[in-house]
């Protein structure tokens, strides 16, 4: 039984992809400069026999795994690679080496876990019909995305899937669970940065200035009536300020305060009319104080929607895989993710791999500098993806 089959190779290749997953994990790149990342994947993809690999966004691959009848059915799996710009707080034998930087995200285990699913499809490639397209992606973590420029490059033809199935660590789910949701699951994402002119000098003669930190003061808390009084309940938002800097003093006033913030939802049409109100708010309120005003919204990933057929038959094949018991439903997550572009373009699936284990402190939330995962999920990462490939393409 095929099954049985993928789930005797994941527990064989087991500590080869926790093996790649350190060696990644030591050896991180920023988003866009996986140079060594990408020699590495194209070296293990050749190493199993996968020749028919393409060059894509610069550091990126596609990669085909041809079963019987290989054009009866296309689907697509899909890996980032890129690291963050974090100092690693973690005391382990696989600490990343290059200082400031680091796999925060598990995109190390993303990697790891579609090398180990590709040499499982590729030993079984003659019990299944159709093609797996793998998709190995640069820069998910900066804006305006790798997604996007592996779709300009081609990366959804030559062969075009019928879907794409993408998997990312979840903290906050045991190891030896995962987690599905149909629909709507993660929000857009955009950027915000904003600049409040006016007069500095000293702060004993405010009457004498155009104070931008008083302004930009008002600034931040009037903006958030675009969520509280503009924006319809039913659709989740969220307007961030996680950065201000005014360089002045305890008694200067600077002549200008910079803000960046991030706005957040789950709906393209109010997404639209949000933009307008922020800037046809902030720019009359600063001006009625006597200031100017520079802003600038950096658009960035579209909401993430899981087909609901797909990601219903993803998650029925995960239930059989690993016992109904092992599958639960996710809430919707304001956090974003690239891989909404492709669930834009095709059918897509994105899930949730556990790799919670409280008994061995690896509990940190991603993006931080003690993010670590249980590295026994990585079996259930490499098996489950090769599964919910070979089992949609049965459904062709």
């Amino acid at each position: 039984m095929l099954k049985e089959k993928i789930k005797s190779l994941a527990q064989e290749l087991k500590e080869e992809v926790i093996s790649n997953r350190r060696h990644l994990h030591a050896n991180p790149e920023l988003s866009y400069q996986e140079f060594e990342t990408a020699n590495f994947v194209k070296q293990k993809l050749e190493e199993i026999g996968i020749h028919k690999i393409e060059s894509k966004a610069t550091t990126g691959w596609t990669a085909l795994i041809e079963g019987k009848n290989p054009k009866k059915k296309v689907i697509a799996l899909r890996a980032d690679m890129d690291a963050l710009p974090i100092v690693e707080a973690n005391e382990v034998s696989y600490k990343s080496q290059k200082e400031g930087v680091m796999h925060a995200c598990g995109h190390d285990a993303h990697t790891a876990s579609l090398l180990g699913a590709a040499k499982i499809l590729h030993q079984v490639r003659d019990q299944f019909e159709g093609t797996i397209k793998l998709l190995f992606q640069p820069g998910e973590e900066v804006a305006p995305g790798g997604a996007s420029f592996m779709i300009k490059d081609g990366a959804l033809e030559n062969p075009k899937p019928a879907g794409i199935i993408g998997q990312h660590v979840m903290p906050f789910i045991p190891a030896g669970k995962v987690g599905f949701r149909q629909g709507i699951y993660m929000a857009s994402a955009d950027e915000l940065y904003l600049t409040v002119k006016g007069k500095g000098g000293h702060g004993a003669m405010p009457e004498t200035l155009i104070d931008p930190v008083l302004i930009a003061s008002h600034l931040i808390v009037a903006m958030q009536q675009v969520i509280s009084r503009a924006s319809s309940p039913k659709v989740p938002s969220v307007l961030s300020f996680g950065r201000v800097e005014a360089l002045g003093a305890t008694n200067v006033i600077p002549n200008e305060v910079k803000i960046q913030g991030t706005f957040r939802t789950l709906n393209e049409e109010w997404r639209a009319t949000a933009h307008k109100k922020m800037l046809q708010l902030a720019h009359g309120l600063v001006e009625s104080m006597g200031g100017e005003l520079d802003f600038e919204i950096r658009k960035g990933y579209p909401f993430l929607q899981n087909d609901p057929e797909l990601t219903a038959r993803a998650t029925d094949a995960a239930k059989e895989y690993l016992g109904e018991e092992n599958v639960v439903d996710l809430d919707i997550w304001m956090a974003a993710e690239d891989f909404a572009y492709y669930s834009q373009e095709i059918d897509g699936c994105f899930y949730r791999l556990g790799t919670r284990n409280e008994a061995k402190g690896i509990v940190s939330g991603v993006h931080t500098p003690t993010f670590d995962i249980e590295e026994d999920a990585l079996e259930i990462g490499a098996g489950l993806m090769a599964w919910l490939a070979v089992s949609e393409l049965e459904k062709a």
